[in-house]
């Protein structure tokens, strides 16, 4: 969704460094973890992972990133040709949103420029065991979906996470306006690279 079908304004560094700086302070995580090769997500799941936290520490580390989300998401736009596109999808395929965002806030921003009812499903954070890049968001739209293979879906997306996620579900992966470089990196493999969200059509 962010970057992707919204022009996001969520500060993502910001939001990963304070939620760190909790952790780390609460003595949850060491403060020598390279934060270049990570993202809130993956800190999050590295600190639930260690058993440490009780539940106060939980909620309280979950308010860092909705108080991002929320002021990210109150000036946000949509890409260019987003409207266009849909339009034309609705009807013909299965649309649908997976992201790390909170459902509340990706609800609230796709009704609020009006692409909510685009969607076939929306998938937040609440309805995975594990944030991407874990691919429970996807295997919960196979699972609704079961009909249709995961080789016949296609997952649009800007950040490795995302290809990582889609990719680990058997979805072949599009990558928009995305930092090839870093793809490389964290072995992510795209099957295209798009700059207009309408390029899509041609994959189709």
């Amino acid at each position: 969704m962010d970057n992707t079908i919204l022009k996001s304004s969520i500060d993502f560094q910001g939001m990963k460094e304070e939620t760190y700086r909790l952790l780390v302070k609460r003595g949850i995580l060491p403060n020598h973890l390279p934060l270049a090769v990570h993202t809130t997500a993956t800190i999050i799941k590295t600190a639930i992972e260690t058993k440490l936290m009780n539940q106060q520490l939980i909620d309280e580390m979950w308010e860092i990133p909705k108080r991002f989300e929320t002021a990210g998401m109150e000036f946000a736009e949509l890409e260019a040709g987003v409207t266009e596109l849909l339009s034309e999808l609705q009807g013909q395929y299965y649309l649908a949103i997976v992201t790390n965002n909170s459902i509340a806030a990706a609800v609230a921003a796709l009704r609020g420029h009006h692409i909510f009812d685009y969607f076939n499903i929306v998938i937040g954070r609440e309805y995975m065991n594990g944030m991407k890049p874990s691919p429970d968001g996807f295997h919960a739209v196979l699972d609704s979906y079961e009909h249709v293979p995961a080789r016949e879906w296609l997952s649009v997306g800007d950040a490795w996470i995302d290809g990582a996620a889609s990719e680990a579900a058997g979805i072949p992966f599009v990558a928009y306006n995305a930092d090839t470089e870093k793809m490389a990196q964290m072995g992510v493999r795209p099957i295209a690279h798009i700059h207009d969200i309408r390029e899509l059509r041609q994959l189709l």
